[in-house]
């Protein structure tokens, strides 16, 4: 089953919220010359109104950056009226520096959260918008868990080359030495004569041989994606709270339920977010042909992405997370463009069961997504 609404805005989280903020003063010109060498007292006061504006900063810095750029529309409200906004205020930390006429101080504040809310709605372009000008908006948010997910092995392919050379040379050198000597000898009545021959022969053969072996190995390996297939799960009570929430925050409400037709279909939605993370061009096509013939210029799509439960080690219950994917889609040009993106972004929830840890994660990971959607929303001024 599909979440069907209208349009994300802030959520209903804590309404009221703890900040820090710093701030530096030099007061060299604020004094006298026969004036007590430290920050007067309305120098002090100046520098904790200011540290506490920074403290509000700080928070819309720390919620994003759309949040952040809706602070600079809110600021001159803040500075007229910071009581409306600010509980209370506490002082951490000051110091007083005589020798650079320096005044430093950091303070902690309560925020009214509500109050806050309000003046960045007040401030947009849906909030200064009367009720016949606001733009109708249509959400289909899907809630899903992975149901299976095949995974391969990886392919693995060798090679081995091996070589071998061999180089040889012989020579063979042959000697032969011979010696030869005679004599003659003449007595009274005799001649003698004597000879002797030598020889030697000799053979010398060298042998010499070479031999190289290579091998040369490789290969590789081939990897397949894992095949993810979704199941739906029921959204029926963060559709009741978002419901309520965007028609607080003024927009105009309508359903994607009561969008239905034989063009734009819900069960299409669901059924290629089931088996992946886009929709098809034909599911996209009737989306926007759907909303069209219903004069609903927007319409935001997203998904949450159910995680599996873990036993959570800081408090020993069960741990689910949710991952986001959201997008404003607009539909008043001939081809449909997306606004807004949000995601993926991680969200987690914890309880004593599986069911109340996926339910609280549910609701904090579309609590946080319609905060930064409505957010930048609001900063592209679009009503």
């Amino acid at each position: 089953m599909a979440l069907a609404i209208a349009f994300l805005v802030l959520p209903a989280s804590a309404q009221v919220q703890q900040a820090r903020g710093q701030y530096s003063i030099n007061y060299k010109e604020s004094i006298g010359v026969f004036d007590r060498k430290e920050a007067p007292a309305a120098v002090k006061q100046k520098a904790k109104q200011e540290a506490a504006l920074r403290a509000v900063e700080t928070y819309f810095a720390e919620a994003g950056q759309s949040e952040s750029a809706n602070f600079d529309t809110i600021r001159s409200k803040i500075l007229e009226n910071q009581d409306r906004y600010i509980l209370d205020s506490t002082v951490l930390a000051e110091t007083d520096d005589p020798k650079d006429f320096q005044y430093t101080v950091a303070v902690r504040i309560s925020l009214n959260v509500a109050n806050l809310r309000n003046a960045v709605q007040g401030s947009s372009a849906v909030g200064k918008s009367a009720d016949s000008e606001k733009s109708a908006m249509s959400f289909v948010f899907v809630s899903r868990q992975v149901d299976s997910a095949k995974s391969y092995d990886d392919r693995v392919y060798k090679r081995q080359d091996n070589s071998a050379q061999l180089a040889g040379s012989a020579v063979r050198r042959d000697t032969l030495k011979e010696n030869t000597s005679e004599g003659e000898s003449v007595g009274r009545s005799r001649v003698s004569t004597s000879g002797s021959i030598s020889r030697e022969a000799g053979q010398t053969v060298d042998v010499s041989a070479k031999s190289t072996v290579t091998s040369e190995t490789g290969g590789s390996t081939t990897r397949k994606a894992t095949e993810t297939t979704w199941r739906v799960l029921p959204s029926a009570n963060l559709n009741q709270t978002f419901v309520a929430k965007f028609s607080q925050a003024g927009y105009d409400v309508i359903e994607a339920a009561m969008v239905e037709s034989s063009v734009f279909k819900i069960a299409n939605i669901e059924a290629d977010y089931k088996s992946g993370n886009d929709l098809q061009p034909q599911t996209l096509r009737s989306i926007a042909a759907g909303m069209k013939e219903n004069q609903i210029p927007y319409i935001a799509l997203g998904t949450l992405d159910v995680g599996l439960p873990e036993k959570d080690p800081q408090t020993g219950l069960m741990r689910v997370a949710v991952t986001v994917n959201a997008k404003v889609w607009d539909v008043t040009k001939p081809i449909a463009r997306t606004r807004v993106a949000v995601g993926p972004v991680a969200y987690a929830g914890v309880g004593p069961t599986e069911d109340e840890a996926r339910g609280n994660a549910l609701k904090a990971a579309a609590s946080n997504a319609a905060q930064e959607l409505s957010s930048r929303m609001t900063t592209m001024g679009l009503r």
